[in-house]
């Protein structure tokens, strides 16, 4: 199944595994130029890039008294700056470095007038080589980020009917490149201990400003099973949130990284993979700590 017919696509990460780590920087340049340009929001809201009708887009960012946009087409593999004074640069998306990527969309940046300084370096991975050096990451496989796209648009319809089911505080559902999934996160209105941060290569008050209130986060990750995995986790975690049982069949808690995942394929080969989804986000909702002080 390729998901061209509307089926939930297969794709295997070890297939596309150099393709993937290249994309997550790639994604970085580009979120860390929303970052420079998007007036700050809550839990870091305005730096998330949100899926689109071919791939995945910044939305329109303020550049003084113009808008910026920037997208990825998984469609036609290019990279589109558009700004709303008519002028439009492509960067193309092709087995490149990251450093050659980076370079070039600089430049683009500099043609449309933008004044955007972004960090050197990439965030929330154990290899944090400066853009501008990284040469080591330079694959692209069109056709597995074609997929890959297919695979969020799938997950952002569920999680975004997930979200309709709550009436409080909830997050877009966006994609947050710093750990590279899609994500919906829903608030109970009190706040949380600081978090103890120590996430690789990212500055402890990042974490502290995301989680300065308590959570309960779902999403998808291509990481953790053969196809990736969705995920569901609650900060802080209440007591006995790790031994709930939650359904459906498939869906466990992972110690070591403190939440519960189901994997990407067992939702696809599901007769009804919305339906099969949907069980897992609101079961390991039921025994968050947001759910019972909040009352949903």
């Amino acid at each position: 199944m390729n998901g061209h017919d509307g089926s939930w696509p297969q794709l295997l990460v070890d297939d596309w595994v150099d393709t993937r780590d290249t994309l997550h920087r790639w994604t970085q340049v580009v979120g860390k130029v929303r970052l420079a340009l998007s007036p700050f929001e809550n839990h870091w809201w305005h730096v998330a890039l949100y899926v689109n009708g071919t791939g995945l887009t910044t939305s329109l960012m303020p550049v003084g008294g113009r808008g910026l946009e920037i997208q990825f087409d998984f469609v036609d593999h290019r990279l589109l700056l558009d700004s709303t004074d008519g002028r439009r640069r492509t960067v193309e998306l092709y087995a490149r470095s990251v450093a050659d990527f980076h370079e070039e969309v600089r430049g683009r940046l500099r043609e449309l007038d933008v004044d955007a300084p972004i960090s050197a370096r990439p965030v929330e991975v154990e290899d944090a080589t400066p853009f501008a050096q990284d040469v080591h990451h330079a694959s692209y496989d069109a056709d597995a980020a074609h997929l890959f796209w297919l695979s969020l648009v799938k997950a952002h319809g569920v999680l975004t009917a997930f979200r309709g089911e709550f009436r409080g505080k909830c997050s877009p559902v966006h994609f947050f490149w710093g750990a590279f999934d899609l994500a919906v996160t829903r608030f109970s209105g009190r706040d949380a201990a600081r978090h103890p941060g120590g996430v690789p290569n990212c500055p402890d008050r990042v974490m502290w400003e995301a989680y300065c209130a308590e959570v309960s986060s779902a999403g998808f990750w291509p990481g953790g099973s053969p196809e990736g995995s969705f995920y569901s986790y609650s900060y802080p975690e209440p007591p006995g949130f790790a031994r709930a049982q939650v359904s459906p069949a498939g869906a466990s808690y992972d110690d070591a990284l403190g939440e519960f995942l189901l994997p990407y394929h067992l939702v696809r080969e599901a007769p009804d993979p919305d339906a099969y989804l949907l069980d897992f986000l609101r079961s390991t909702y039921e025994p968050s700590v947001v759910r019972e002080r909040a009352g949903g």
